[in-house]
């Protein structure tokens, strides 16, 4: 499968929403236990990286609407809207049917932003 097999909706979402692959099992690790609090300990232990890695995707997580902080440096899952809850819920399958195609796409968004700035910087003759 490729990612021209997901779902467009779930395509145009990830695109504009999600910045990389750790965010994104972030995301489905605390919507799948959506009563459960997470700090950047227990986040960085469930996904194997640093603390201070978890931390910034708390803090990306929070800024982007999908997590609410109940105490300082402690969260839930709570998305600001029901249609983000439900587009959530369709990127959760997506990745469940086809990893490798929504990893693509995402290593895709990253790589193309990567060459913009590269590019950015060449030298050009006038």
């Amino acid at each position: 499968m490729t990612f021209e097999d997901i779902p467009d909706a779930v395509r145009r979402f990830v695109l504009m929403a999600i910045p990389s692959v750790p965010f994104l099992e972030a995301l489905l690790l605390m919507q799948q236990v959506p009563q459960a609090a997470w700090d950047a300990h227990a986040l960085a232990r469930r996904l194997y990286m640093s603390e201070r890695a978890g931390a910034a995707i708390l803090g990306e997580l929070q800024e982007a609407g999908f997590i609410a902080e109940d105490s300082p440096g402690t969260f839930h899952y709570s998305p600001r809207s029901d249609e983000i809850r439900e587009l959530v819920i369709a990127v959760r399958d997506a990745y469940a049917r086809n990893l490798v195609g929504m990893t693509n796409l995402i290593h895709a968004k990253t790589n193309r932003k990567a060459q913009q700035f590269a590019d950015a910087f060449k030298l050009r003759k006038d």
